[in-house]
């Protein structure tokens, strides 16, 4: 297969090229934004009680899966296999035997770890959107890290490590995280659905986002990033990384005018939100086929990303799981979407072999990927509900029913997002502040 070998090749180089540490410099930091435009795309789509506490629960996750990622993770997920497959060793616990002439390929060492645990952070800030409005920010914190060691880091390395299961005994095909970050962080999310309940008002009251503009923001630097996240993930400036670049911009344009399509046809008119998310469950799904699927392959995941997904984000209501954000509706079905049409329209042309069933490969790799997608969903949210379970019983998860109604900013955070600032010793500018302000200094 010519990306296996292709990747291959650049593992097996050992010598630093510097147009291909160029690029993956560029791409770490894209990927980063990532999690900051997450944070904006979340915190857009609440309500204003809870923006802030949306916003740092993103931002807390760069830093908790970071330090464990540093101190355990990689070493796990990218060490030399130590499970049959299933997770790897502690010989780089703590970053060690790694320094700047560590060579991964044809670029550093210290920068393909770098580049992975981007990945790891923002799959477990992507989680936190299912359970907005109503997780204690402690029991968050708590769970983080825990969910980073014990649910990402053994599919990373089941997808990605030296030996894993899904790419050495499986061959099933994912070229950028289709099983580890979104089928994981969907699946995660809906555990979480379930251990804490629903929201106050679930199905009763309206819960609108109170910031469109803010939405549209944080999309536009999620699709910014994802040339990153899907190019970066050639680990080298070639032509692997500019086809998986143009196949992750029309999976976006057309996941956006997918969704738009079915909210004319169902609902009489297109609306911000569904064009946001639109773009995001195209790039969602073209994430694990960039670079396996043609760009004619690619348009078409993006368009069935856009239209299924659209529906997807409806079944909460019907099923009775509030997840809040839609991470079920859009991540977890958009990654399915995208790593089972890998066995569809997989060509030769990207792939250097392994071809989908439109393209005369038969059921064979379709099977693989429907194999792949059902062992890291049931084990993604097998776990995820043993941890919500735990830390519900030990600390509690959910917020109280004062918190939740006053809102997480105030009650958890002790500030809004959208105060005025204060006047004088510490009084709250108000509308009334303000216009005595005013009058007394039109009379000076």
């Amino acid at each position: 297969m010519e990306t296996t070998v292709i990747l291959a090749a650049h593992l097996a180089a050992g010598r630093i090229d510097t147009g291909d540490t160029a690029w993956l410099l560029a791409a770490t930091a894209l990927v980063l934004l990532m999690t900051p435009g997450l944070a904006l795309f979340y915190g857009g789509m609440v309500r204003t009680k809870s923006v802030l506490n949306m916003l740092m629960m993103s931002f807390v996750s760069i830093a908790l899966v970071t330090v464990v990622w540093l101190a355990a993770g990689y070493s796990l997920a990218f060490g030399d296999d130590a499970g049959g497959g299933l997770i790897g060793g502690l010989e780089h616990a703590g970053m060690s035997g790694l320094g700047p002439d560590s060579v991964q390929g044809t670029v550093p060492t210290v920068l393909f770890a770098t580049f992975q645990l981007t990945f790891a952070i923002i799959t477990a800030a992507l989680i936190s959107g299912a359970v907005a409005d109503r997780a204690k920010f402690g029991a968050w914190l708590v769970f983080v890290p825990v969910w980073a060691l014990l649910v990402y880091v053994p599919v990373a390395h089941w997808v990605w490590g030296p030996g894993g299961w899904i790419l050495d005994r499986l061959g099933a095909l994912d070229f950028a995280g289709g099983l580890p970050v979104e089928i994981t962080s969907g699946a995660s999310g809906l555990a979480l659905c379930l251990v804490l309940g629903p929201r106050l008002g679930f199905k009763k009251d309206a819960m609108r986002p109170h910031n469109l503009p803010m939405v549209v923001l944080g999309a536009g630097l999620l699709w910014f990033g994802w040339f990153g996240f899907n190019a970066g993930s050639a680990l080298g400036a070639n032509g692997l990384a500019a086809a998986a670049f143009l196949n992750t911009l029309a999976a976006g344009c057309t996941g956006l005018l997918g969704w738009l399509f079915v909210e004319q046809k169902r609902d009489g008119h297109p609306t911000t939100l569904g064009a946001a998310s639109g773009a995001v469950a195209g790039l969602v799904a073209i994430t694990p086929s960039c670079g396996s699927v043609s760009l004619l392959g690619a348009l078409v995941v993006g368009l069935a990303a856009g239209v299924v997904c659209s529906y997807a984000v409806g079944w909460k209501f019907r099923l009775n799981y509030d997840d809040s954000l839609d991470v079920v509706g859009v991540h977890l079905v958009g990654g399915i979407i995208g790593t089972l049409l890998i066995g569809v329209f997989a060509v030769d042309t990207m792939t250097g072999g392994a071809e989908g069933l439109l393209y005369g490969g038969g059921l064979g790799q379709l099977g693989k990927q429907l194999v792949a997608v059902v062992a890291v969903g049931a084990y993604a949210f097998l776990v995820t509900y043993g941890i919500g379970k735990l830390i519900d019983k030990v600390m509690g998860f959910r917020a109280s029913e004062e918190q939740e109604y006053k809102g997480l900013d105030l009650t958890v955070h002790a500030e809004t997002a959208y105060d005025h600032g204060v006047l004088g010793h510490g009084a709250p500018v108000t509308a009334s502040v303000l216009s005595s302000a005013q009058k007394a200094k039109t009379q000076a």
